[in-house]
């Protein structure tokens, strides 16, 4: 897939980029509930135990569409809202938010040790998971 010239960055650094896509509170766990959870409504993502605020989640979703992480489309049972969906750049992130789930159940006290475990014990086998699911949801919509 050929790379599509973004906005305008700091500096040329991959990093850099990674960050100005995702550094904030909130994106990457946006990304974690459609990946994890099957979130794809507005409504779902406000329900977030985190507890985001109208106004944030509306600004986050809107910066993921543009930077091409998710898309939307017509909610099929109600025309005046969306269904947010992660594209396969999105879905690319799944090895980068196992590495960052590992490394702080490493680190730190957390939960969901189920999902720590489940992806120490055969990370190969959870990624493969979370990719055919979300593989069977495009399938779906088509």
């Amino acid at each position: 897939m050929p790379k599509q010239p973004g906005p305008k960055r700091r500096s040329e650094c991959p990093l850099n980029a990674s960050v100005e896509m995702l550094g904030d509170r909130w994106s990457l766990l946006i990304v974690r509930d459609m990946m994890l959870r099957g979130f794809r409504s507005y409504k779902e993502f406000m329900e977030c135990y985190e507890g985001i605020a109208t106004n944030i989640l509306a600004d986050r979703l809107r910066k993921l569409v543009d930077y091409g992480i998710i898309t939307t489309e017509p909610d099929p049972g109600d025309k005046r809202k969306v269904t947010y969906l992660l594209t396969e750049k999105g879905i690319n992130l799944a090895p980068v938010l196992t590495e960052m789930v590992l490394w702080a159940a490493a680190h730190e006290a957390t939960g969901n040790q189920a999902l720590v475990r489940l992806m120490r014990e055969d990370k190969k086998k959870f990624l493969a998971s979370v990719r055919q699911r979300w593989a069977q949801s495009n399938v779906r919509r088509t």
